[in-house]
């Protein structure tokens, strides 16, 4: 699905900033809605775009409210969907029914990046992409987002996939959708919580000028297809891999126990992460979407000025 930009409807402070060209970075909702608990979740979304600011760009948080698409929220419209119980969860192939029935909805990562790249956003922020799933040589559960990152033309930054995915199975899967992935200051993949998951990168960047220059080549030669960056968690807040590992495998436990599956595992997974790290899994996720806003946004002014 490609999105017809004249569907979007743009906050006065986005649409004065892609008209004048400056810097703009796409955040996703689903980790408002979805992702952390009230009130964490809305101060988060709050500080993400802060901090975009605060490097010099213009935050554009996606979503779709009462059946319109927005690109960029106001602040009663992020704390209802901190707040609201009701709002749906919303990948690409939702769209046409959210709309016709004027729903509102959060968007994963894949569904923000075709809303992005149809706005003209080259960069978007998020804290774990969607993967292979750890049974997918049974259920072929493989996510939508890692579709989307190879069609549209932007750069998306996270901090891996989300931990409880197959790591090695997801990158073998984006080098078949030909999708560059890049490690920002380092030469392993991240592993959401943890900084490293032992899976070695080919490339990598070390400041957002690099970063930059290598989405503008990107974008110059190729007409469609994006790029992956992937930002290491603040040590400061990281688990270790150990941690992790246990985690996931108790959570997943639970998971099969329980037979939850579909849009659902996500919120299950985080929650039960949560619970099992005392808290600590939280704020990980809180510091490395605080990071990788920031980083987004420094990319973005970095790419503004090449161009």
């Amino acid at each position: 699905m490609s999105l017809r930009p004249e569907v979007i409807h743009f906050s006065e402070e986005v649409r004065e900033a892609l008209h004048a060209d400056k810097p703009v970075v796409a955040l996703e909702s689903t980790i408002i809605a979805h992702g952390m608990p009230y009130p964490t979740n809305l101060e988060v979304a709050q500080a993400c775009e802060a901090l975009v600011r605060e490097a010099g760009a213009i935050p554009a948080t996606l979503a779709i409210i009462d059946g319109v698409i927005r690109a960029g929220l106001t602040g009663p419209e992020l704390e209802r969907m901190a707040t609201d119980k009701k709002v749906l969860k919303a990948v690409e192939r939702d769209f046409p029914l959210i709309v016709a029935r004027k729903a509102t909805a959060a968007v994963t990562a894949g569904s923000s990046l075709a809303i992005a790249a149809a706005a003209g956003i080259r960069v978007f922020v998020t804290g774990g992409i969607g993967g292979v799933g750890a049974l997918a040589a049974q259920d072929f559960d493989i996510s939508a987002d890692l579709v989307a990152i190879a069609q549209y033309p932007c750069l998306t930054v996270c901090s891996g996939t989300k931990a409880f995915m197959d790591i090695p199975g997801t990158l073998e899967y984006l080098e078949t959708l030909r999708v560059p992935v890049i490690g920002y200051q380092t030469s392993e993949f991240p592993m959401f919580y943890t900084r490293s998951s032992g899976c070695k990168l080919e490339w990598r960047v070390n400041t957002p000028e690099e970063a930059a220059s290598a989405l503008a080549a990107q974008l110059k030669i190729s007409a469609q297809g994006g790029m992956l960056l992937g930002v290491p968690v603040p040590e400061a807040e990281a688990l270790s891999e150990a941690e992790t590992r246990r985690a996931i495998d108790a959570a997943l436990a639970q998971l099969r126990e329980q037979e939850i599956v579909g849009k659902a595992v996500t919120p299950f997974m985080l929650s039960a992460i949560k619970a099992i790290t005392g808290e600590a899994s939280l704020r990980a996720n809180v510091a490395l979407i605080h990071n990788n806003a920031r980083v987004g946004a420094q990319i973005a002014v970095a790419l503004s000025a090449l161009e």
